[in-house]
């Protein structure tokens, strides 16, 4: 029974010895851990005052090398966008000057076709009619365009419309400084005078 006792007492003791080793270990295992974080946090502050500061002037060069980037991107957006209007406008002009054509070919047909006839017509008066219908129909062409006929007999002479090829004195008291007569009529697209009216103005 004695034995017994002792082999227990003994057991105990050797788990009470394993237990406190296992304790100074663990703290062993701590403090070398906060010892690691200490010292890797300290590299950090030693690395961090290692690097210089930049100066005002390197400061100023990369600044300035950050625009200079920035305005070379600039420049080469805005000549693409240059050269693409370009293109763009010419597309158009082109793509204008072919529909006016178009429009014009049947009157010119009807020109060819008047003068087939007219070497067989001797009706004056139906020579007369068929070129007005000719007129009409290409009037009508380019007014559907845009364009317009200024009416400018009788109106106060006005220099953005207006060409004067001379003047005479007036015939009326009230056409002074007006219209007398229009020598060739001027014409606007799309309100903007393409063609000034030649006149003649009344003093």
């Amino acid at each position: 029974m004695d034995l017994f006792r002792n082999k227990k007492e003994k057991m105990g003791q050797k788990e009470e010895e394993l237990t406190q080793e296992d304790h100074i270990k663990s703290s062993e295992n701590t403090e070398g851990t906060e010892t690691s974080e200490k010292e890797k946090a300290s590299g950090e502050d030693e690395t961090k005052e290692a690097q210089p500061e930049l100066s005002e002037l390197e400061k100023k060069e990369i600044e300035c090398k950050e625009l200079q980037e920035k305005f070379v991107r600039l420049y080469s957006e805005f000549d693409n966008f240059r050269k693409r209007t370009a293109k763009e406008k010419i597309e158009i002009t082109k793509t204008a000057s072919e529909n006016v054509l178009k429009d014009l070919l049947p009157v010119l047909d009807d020109f060819e076709r008047a003068i087939a006839n007219n070497k067989e017509v001797e009706d004056l008066n139906a020579l007369k009619e068929g070129f007005e219908l000719i007129h009409n129909k290409l009037f009508k062409n380019l007014e559907a365009k845009g364009l317009k006929r200024m009416e400018s007999q009788g109106d106060k002479f006005d220099v953005d419309k207006h060409e004067a090829l001379t003047n005479i004195p007036a015939p009326k008291k009230s056409l002074k400084g007006k219209v007398v007569d229009v020598v060739e009529k001027g014409y606007l697209l799309n309100d903007k005078v393409i063609r000034f009216a030649k006149v003649v103005v009344g003093q």
